[in-house]
């Protein structure tokens, strides 16, 4: 069968429903980036009036949270679609239809992408309004950012989904927690230079390091620096390389093992 935009439309239209069906989950989408923008928004307008303000300068902490979440957000919603299916047992209907894997994975990415837009909207309007957040100074390099973190996102959440097919619901807990292990190797709010000569080969080989470096090396100097923009794309084919066969992989040690239809709420 050849590839089926209809058949990827008609799962975005059920994951949309969803949506659109349930306030808690369109609160949730906006509720975690608001705060966390709140928080730390509030805590860089007070280091920027203290005397060590120069750390938190040109706004680096409120863009680096900004992108973080895009990085967590574009992950997590890419997992909770996959999850939904699991939830809702519906995952054994959908294996029977004609809906290929790589279909499924098209749709799954294409809700990580309205969700995130959905969850940041109103974060990045406070970050705006609030906080002088100049996105105009991150010119076309904010989209390459953006671009990169979604796609190292979807990289974990599908190597996760294979996890979960292959484990069951007991390694959902994965979808929240496993970019958190990489929170401190990827730089988020401090330079490369600041870890341990030991910490910083990890750090390297994570596509988020560079783009965070990235983002910090335009607030400083106006500079975007291609060399980590193409760095991070590099390893990005990589990791979704390396994520695409751990998921069929596992989907396939799934179904000898009997675990592909298992799950369930």
């Amino acid at each position: 069968m050849t590839f089926s935009l209809a058949r990827v439309g008609a799962l975005c239209l059920r994951y949309s429903y969803l949506i659109a069906s349930s306030w808690p989950r369109l609160l949730e989408l906006v509720y975690w980036p608001v705060l966390n923008l709140l928080t730390w928004g509030f805590l860089q307008t007070y280091a920027m009036n203290a005397a060590n303000g120069t750390l938190f300068a040109a706004g680096a902490l409120v863009s680096g949270l900004l992108l973080w979440e895009v990085l967590f957000r574009g992950q997590l919603g890419f997992s909770i679609s996959f999850l939904e299916e699991i939830w809702s047992r519906n995952l054994a209907n959908l294996l029977m239809s004609p809906l290929r894997p790589v279909e499924f994975v098209a749709a799954l990415m294409a809700m990580s992408l309205l969700r995130l837009v959905i969850g940041l909207t109103p974060a990045v309007v406070l970050a705006v309004a609030f906080f002088g957040l100049d996105l105009a100074r991150l010119g076309i390099g904010l989209v390459a950012f953006f671009a990169l973190l979604v796609i190292t996102g979807w990289a974990v959440a599908l190597l996760v989904a294979g996890v979960i097919l292959r484990h069951g619901l007991g390694a959902e807990s994965l979808a929240w927690t496993v970019l958190f292990l990489f929170w401190p190797l990827c730089c988020v709010y401090y330079p490369l230079s600041v870890l341990p000569w030991w910490l910083k080969p990890l750090a390297l080989a994570l596509p988020p390091t560079y783009v965070f470096e990235g983002m910090r090396a335009v607030l400083a100097t106006g500079t975007l620096r291609l060399d980590y923009l193409a760095i991070a794309a590099g390893l990005d084919i990589l990791w979704l390389g390396v994520a695409a066969w751990g998921f069929v992989v596992l989907m396939d040690r799934a179904r000898a093992a009997g675990t592909l239809l298992s799950g369930g709420e």
